[in-house]
């Protein structure tokens, strides 16, 4: 019985295999290619950010106060993003607050900026190695020193966002609901 069954396993691999190479495309004696392969391009969007990537992003306030994050993006009709909800509070979504933040008010930064604290632990005023912290927003009226990396200018979503405001103040604005 079991050698039936191989035997007719390996019969109807070959009539498939047959079938396959009969479907094949013969050479042309035509020099012109075909029209399809002559005009192959590929569309590039350098500079643009992936909206799957912006859910997550962390959003810092202008004293590098991590004060949320983006759950979503809300667009109007034609497309453009005008509102994003952000999370704040809470640990590991339990206990999170979603307010909802208008987009033009979000600042976002592509470069990781430097860790500029001091060390602790035996040698307090030691500084760290050369760290950096994805998050860390920079101040208006204080540079930061930032490490740029050539990965940095080819991600497809920004490092971190700035809003100007306390994540007390996040936490006291009305609370977002999507309706049914």
């Amino acid at each position: 019985m079991l050698m039936k069954s191989i035997a007719t396993g390996l019969a109807g691999t070959a009539l498939l295999a047959t079938v396959a190479f009969a479907q094949s495309p013969t050479a042309t004696t035509d020099k012109a290619p075909p029209a399809a392969a002559a005009t192959t391009t590929t569309t590039t969007a350098s500079g643009e950010w992936r909206a799957s990537k912006m859910a997550g992003l962390k959003i810092y306030n202008d004293a590098n106060e991590n004060i949320g994050s983006i759950n979503d993006l809300l667009m109007d009709k034609s497309g453009n993003v005008k509102i994003a909800v952000v999370g704040v509070g809470g640990f590991l979504g339990m206990g999170e607050h979603l307010v909802a933040v208008p987009y033009e008010k979000l600042k976002f930064v592509n470069e990781a900026v430097a860790y500029t604290g001091t060390g602790t632990g035996a040698n307090p005023g030691a500084k760290p190695a050369a760290s950096t912290t994805t998050g860390a927003a920079t101040g208006m009226d204080k540079p930061a020193t930032t490490t740029t990396t050539a990965s940095s200018s080819s991600k497809w979503y920004p490092d971190h966002a700035v809003f100007n405001a306390s994540k007390d103040e996040l936490k006291n604005m009305p609370e977002f609901k999507y309706s049914e």
